[in-house]
């Protein structure tokens, strides 16, 4: 059984996570609309792994017998004044995600809550993996220094991500 406070604290995330969703979807729009559709597919991605997120602390909190609760979700962001600045917007959403998920691990350990601690590491893990690929795209995108062929080149390799949710979508149009 979750405490009170560790089941807030849950929710909280559960509800931030949702949030990066739509300012990923917001990146993707917005990347779009300046036709950099690779880069907007892969945007989309993230977006779609965030729910993914999002729902398994649904289904954390739920399995450990609290109530999930959902709060308002603020508007997202619509314009950047570049790619590399929408990446750069990426990582450090990335690095307040990571800050968050640090509270949550330092609250589970006080509580000597293990259950969420253990829970917790995928997310320790994943963080570190965020972090550095928007890291990663930003030094690409400064090496491109956003000539016309480099940016082409990024963005075809950008559209190479796909999320299971987005393939779906895609296969419907088809």
């Amino acid at each position: 059984m979750l405490s009170e406070k560790m089941q807030k604290a849950l929710n909280d995330q559960m509800n931030f996570e949702i949030h990066s969703g739509y300012i990923y979807a917001a990146m993707a729009a917005y990347l779009e609309s300046v036709d950099l559709g690779g880069f907007a597919s892969w945007m989309s991605s993230q977006a779609a792994e965030e729910m993914e997120h999002a729902m398994r602390f649904y289904k954390f909190i739920h399995d450990r017998g609290g109530r999930v609760i959902f709060d308002a979700i603020p508007a997202p962001p619509v314009e950047w004044q570049s790619l590399k600045v929408v990446f750069e917007a990426a990582l450090e959403h990335e690095r307040v995600v990571t800050g968050k998920i640090h509270e949550l691990v330092d609250l589970a350990v006080e509580l000597r809550d293990h259950a969420t601690q253990s829970f917790l590491k995928w997310f320790v893990d994943e963080q570190v993996e965020e972090e550095a690929t928007a890291d990663q795209w930003i030094k690409m995108i400064e090496m491109s220094d956003c000539q016309p062929a480099g940016l082409m080149m990024l963005d075809r390799e950008a559209g190479g991500r796909t999320s299971a949710v987005i393939a779906a979508l895609s296969a419907d149009e088809g």
